[in-house]
């Protein structure tokens, strides 16, 4: 076998270093951040004398309305956004406590809460802890995940509403300063997210390990509740934010823009200030819990396998620790890649800001490799066998180096597919726009089959890392091929991060009242942050499916499935329900959007009709009452869904059986991939179709313009209807296919041993 060059007690170095190194790094950030204020002053000479004094008057620089004005409108967004996070996580708080007791008495009921050592599951000759111990184990892990994941998304919204307006106020310097702050905040997310999730889950298995011992099956498997906690909180975090975020954008667009007329983010908007907070509710703590899942998930899948593997039943820890090790690389690889946008090259002009963020990508995908590979060589031996449905497959090394790297490719290819189809650089968005000519119809057409189109190349994608990672090292090779999509979890994140911090930024230009050179270099900030948040959807969509696949591995094996037989019924009902529950899954949230938003056009309406002055911008609007009807309309609607998605496999598994309950994972995860792409695609090309004529920057886009034309208004008709599909319905459905299989992962032993009432009734 040949053992691994790291040594157990460097690997148990290495990894806290690299995470404590990603929170430095991340504060650092955000010192840099704070550094620009957000209280008048003097301008002071500074650097070169006269010519920055100039600058800065030519500017505005020294209107101390204009940061006073910024500094208000920032505390109300970041209200607004705390206030609902935190009414929001009091429900989800309950549902958390509820469902950690759920966990600890269904699995302690696997074998009648004997506190005696059992048979080992996969090793019948060893004694394993009893399943009381894994019951008690699994929730705290599931507490401890559902914890990081809420502190993931609130830490995120926090530093993005603290850094929107100074990204404001930066843009008045030019295009490259706003730039940094805003890429900066966002790093502060990314790095804290992907170094809290790695501490957090290896400080979890060296405390569980002082209980465990030598019992590794026991001690991986009580760890996969880490993956639930994480995604559980996430699917609501992401449905909760985004329907407040979707109800206030339609209200906002339908009433503001077509009907009245008056740009985005106009002060005059009631809906407006909902409209920001929901950006950062939705988009940044959604997004940071969805990823954070993904991430907890991948980890806990990989673990599982390794510890029935010959890591496992070798007790090698550096070899186990490998998804870890691996995560730890992705957060030194990140932090070299973010210097390239922050430190090493500055950008000048507007037309450098996406190839900018493209370059991350590619830089942290080509450094990652190189670290992929260091890894495997000083972690693994040279062979090893891995648990493949009841056999040892023996794998090399380099095997399990390609099942990473093709991950880490197929994450790429999938982004720029996604570029593609959602960029306004290119013809498919360019035809979208095109089409607005002819109304709001052949807009909506357009917008659908290009979403149908953009399926294509990442389905391919995905189907080829999971043919070859499977391959190479069965259902690890799966894994980690997902962790490997995810290793640049921190650049990705921080990309993602700075869309929404742009968007908060123009509109605080606009409501500011600052000039329009001002808003067109936000503006053009938030192009560009539009199709990486396009990029960001693709990625957690892709590793959400390896995932999925990876943990449904895992499942089969830990409930003793041989094989899963489609031509059986038991199987083959379970495949037809399990591809429907996307369709009823998206349904309930696209209404719930609907809903929303019809109360708050009603209520822009209201405004605009009986206040007085509102029009003329004489008087303010009442900005709370709108702030309100999505926070309701958001927590109220969000339940139904979360529901569905958490007692789907427990109904099923419980009453049907482990058999039935595989199917309908195969079928949700096949459907459910389809639709969050084509989904999340559609509405971003609607989104930049409608930006695309508004910025009027070639002649083709002049000539379906300018603001308020009939193409425009076809546009943002189109964009309304884009804006549930990839701001809430294709973003939560891939929380459901991962979350279905690791709960039913999780609720495995309980399962395999009581499952299938009404099979054993009848």
């Amino acid at each position: 076998m040949g053992a691994a060059i790291l040594s157990g007690l460097l690997t148990e170095i290495l990894i806290p270093v690299a995470a404590v190194v990603g929170i430095v790094f991340a504060l650092v950030q955000w010192l840099l951040v704070s550094k620009v204020r957000l209280s008048p002053e003097k301008a002071t000479g500074s650097r070169d004398g006269v010519s920055d004094y100039l600058i800065e008057e030519e500017e505005g620089l020294n209107d101390h309305n204009v940061v006073v004005k910024c500094a208000e409108i920032q505390s109300a967004i970041s209200e607004g956004a705390t206030s609902f996070l935190f009414t929001e996580y009091q429900y989800v708080g309950i549902f958390m406590v509820a469902f950690a007791v759920l966990i600890f008495l269904f699995l302690g009921s696997v074998e009648g809460f004997s506190t005696k050592a059992q048979p080992c599951t996969y090793s019948k000759d060893k004694y394993c802890k009893p399943a009381l111990a894994n019951a008690g184990f699994s929730t705290i892990s599931f507490l401890l995940g559902a914890i990081t994941s809420l502190v993931s998304g609130f830490l995120g919204m926090k530093i993005a509403t603290y850094a929107n307006a100074r990204t404001t106020l930066e843009a008045r310097k030019g295009v490259g300063k706003a730039f940094i702050t805003a890429f900066r905040s966002g790093a502060v997310m990314g790095f804290l997210l992907a170094a809290n999730g790695l501490l957090v889950l290896y400080i979890a298995i060296n405390l569980f390990k002082l209980y465990y011992g030598d019992d590794w099956e026991g001690l991986f498997e009580s760890i996969t509740g880490y993956g639930l906690g994480g995604s559980s909180m996430a699917l609501f975090g992401r449905v909760g934010g985004g329907i407040y975020t979707k109800a206030a954008d339609v209200g906002a667009d339908l009433v503001g823009k077509v009907e009245r007329n008056i740009p985005e983010d106009d002060p005059r908007n009631p809906a407006v200030i909902a409209d920001n907070v929901g950006d950062n509710v939705g988009d940044i703590a959604g997004m940071g819990s969805d990823l954070f899942g993904s991430y907890a998930e991948s980890s806990c899948a990989a673990l599982v396998v390794a510890s029935i593997s010959s890591f496992g039943v070798n007790h090698d820890f550096t070899a186990m620790c490998y998804p870890l090790l691996i995560s730890s690389m992705g957060i030194i690889v990140c932090l070299i890649t973010t210097l390239f946008a922050t430190d090493f090259f500055e950008i000048k002009v507007v037309k450098e800001i996406e190839p900018a963020l493209k370059k991350q990508l590619i830089i942290s995908t080509a450094l990652m490799t190189i670290g992929i590979a260091i890894i495997s060589w000083i972690a693994l031996p040279s062979t090893f066998t891995i648990f493949s449905f009841g056999e040892q497959k023996k794998v090399k090394n380099w095997e399990l180096f390609f099942c990473v790297a093709i991950g880490l490719w197929a994450g790429l290819v999938i982004g720029f597919v996604t570029e593609y189809f959602t960029s306004n650089a290119y013809s498919p968005v360019q035809d979208v726009a095109d089409s607005c000519r002819t109304g709001a119809a052949t807009n909506v057409i357009f917008g659908l089959a290009l979403g149908y189109k953009s399926v294509i190349i990442p389905i391919f994608a995905i189907a080829v890392s999971i043919f070859v990672s499977f391959s190479l090292a069965a259902m690890y090779g799966i894994a980690v091929a997902a962790l490997g999509m995810l290793s640049t979890i921190a650049t990705g994140l921080a990309i993602d991060a700075y869309g929404p911090i742009s968007d908060n930024a123009g509109g605080i230009a606009e409501m500011a009242g600052m000039s329009h050179r001002i808003r067109e270099r936000t503006d053009a900030l938030d192009a560009a942050g539009n199709t990486t948040a396009a990029i960001g959807k693709g990625f957690a969509i892709g590793s959400a499916a390896l995932v999925s696949l990876a943990l449904f591995g895992a499942f089969v094996s830990r409930a003793a499935i041989s094989t899963v037989d489609v031509l059986t019924p038991k199987v083959f009902i379970g495949l037809i329900v399990g591809a429907m529950l996307p369709y009823w899954f998206s349904a309930m949230t696209m209404k719930s959007v609907g809903s929303a938003a019809l109360k708050m056009v009603e209520e822009v309406r209201r405004q605009f009709n009986t206040i007085p002055g509102l029009m003329e911008g004489t008087t303010k609007p009442d900005y709370a009452t709108c702030v309100k009807i999505s926070t309701d309309a958001s927590i109220k609607e969000m339940i139904p869904p979360g529901a569905l998605v958490m007692l789907t496999p427990l109904i099923v598994g419980t009453f049907f059986g482990v058999e039935t309950l595989s199917g309908v994972l195969a079928g949700s995860l096949v459907s459910g991939v389809q639709i969050a792409i084509s989904a999340s695609n559609t509405g971003g090309a609607w989104d930049n179709a409608k930006k695309y004529i508004e910025a009027g920057a070639s002649e083709h886009a002049r000539s379906l313009g300018p603001k308020g034309s009939d193409p425009h208004k076809a546009a943002v008709i189109g964009d309304t209807i884009g804006d549930p599909l990839k701001d809430t319905s294709g973003p939560s459905l891939n929380i459901l296919i991962k979350l279905m299989a690791v709960e039913s992962l999780v609720f495995a032993p309980f399962f395999a041993t009581h499952g299938g009432l009404l099979f054993k009734i009848f």
